[in-house]
């Protein structure tokens, strides 16, 4: 298994530029289907990672996924390419967009929903790449 850094992008077009791309409201798709919608990215250095808003698939769930997840961006279609099937991303962490806010920092763990098992999720995530 290739060690992957999972907090940085590493889409499959090097020549893409995510820094200048906003993928607000572009479409995710799982390795097995769609999954919902980008609500918001974040490209921090080692530190970037997506929200997804997956409306109603999973009761309007807003889950975290590490940047290091995302293997493909199609601009054209807006759509968000997700090296995950739709079960793992239902077992992603759940994101608190107003706790990570008011903590004021960059780290995606103090978005985690209390009682998640955040390092756990993030060690199934890595298993699979």
């Amino acid at each position: 298994m290739a060690v992957v850094e999972m907090w940085t992008f590493a889409v499959e077009n090097p020549n893409l530029d995510l820094s200048r791309v906003d993928m607000t409201g572009f479409e995710v798709e799982a390795r097995d289907g769609g999954i919902g919608k980008v609500d918001e990215a974040t490209y921090e250095a080692g530190g970037s990672f997506i929200v997804i808003d997956t409306g109603p698939w999973i009761f309007g769930k807003k889950v975290l996924l590490p940047a290091g997840v995302v293997r493909d961006v199609d601009l054209e279609s807006k759509t968000v390419y997700v090296d995950l099937t739709k079960e793992q991303v239902k077992n992603a962490p759940e994101f608190d967009m107003e706790r990570y806010r008011d903590a004021g920092t960059t780290s995606p763990c103090i978005g985690a929903i209390p009682g998640t098992d955040f390092n756990a999720a993030l060690d199934a995530v890595a298993e699979l790449r």
